[in-house]
């Protein structure tokens, strides 16, 4: 009952800021409310204050005890909505599947699949020595274990 309630009052929230997402949401049995955020624009503070006012303001803690933690999804949690992906094209991402680990520049996510590229050195055709050649491959989300942003320094 208590999590339904906190369910549709996030619903609401999100439903007035279409720009942001939701990533985790749970509830445990010591009513410890969990909202994880993402943002097309990313995530601000004000973003994650403006969620927390739109439950805590519409629960009375006369009536149950809760706590709520309200946070952004962080820069090496890895990805789960399609949404993620669209707003990190031109970003280097780690991406494993069941069959194999690929690491390239996202360069295209689409409804249904992804495209990564990348250069790889290879042996020269004719000849002694190496080459580089510009490789991709399209991922289906489907197919996606785990995908994360790797960040460079």
């Amino acid at each position: 009952m208590f999590k339904t309630t906190v369910q549709n009052l996030l619903d609401e929230a999100l439903k007035e800021r279409s720009d942001l997402f939701l990533i985790d949401f749970n509830v445990n049995e010591a009513n410890h409310i969990k909202i994880i955020l993402d943002g097309d624009n990313g995530v601000l503070v004000e973003d994650c204050m403006f969620i927390s006012r739109a439950i805590e303001h519409n629960l009375d803690r006369e009536e149950q005890d809760f706590s709520l933690e309200v946070m952004s999804a962080g820069a090496a949690s890895p990805l789960v909505d399609k949404r993620q992906y669209k707003k990190h094209i031109s970003r280097t991402l780690a991406v494993k599947t069941s069959t194999e680990k690929l690491e390239g520049v996202l360069a295209e996510a689409t409804e249904e699949t992804i495209r990564l590229e990348w250069k790889a050195r290879e042996p020269k055709p004719v000849g002694k020595g190496k080459v580089t050649v510009k490789k991709q491959a399209n991922v289906a989300y489907k197919d996606i274990v785990e995908a994360k942003v790797m960040i460079k320094f």
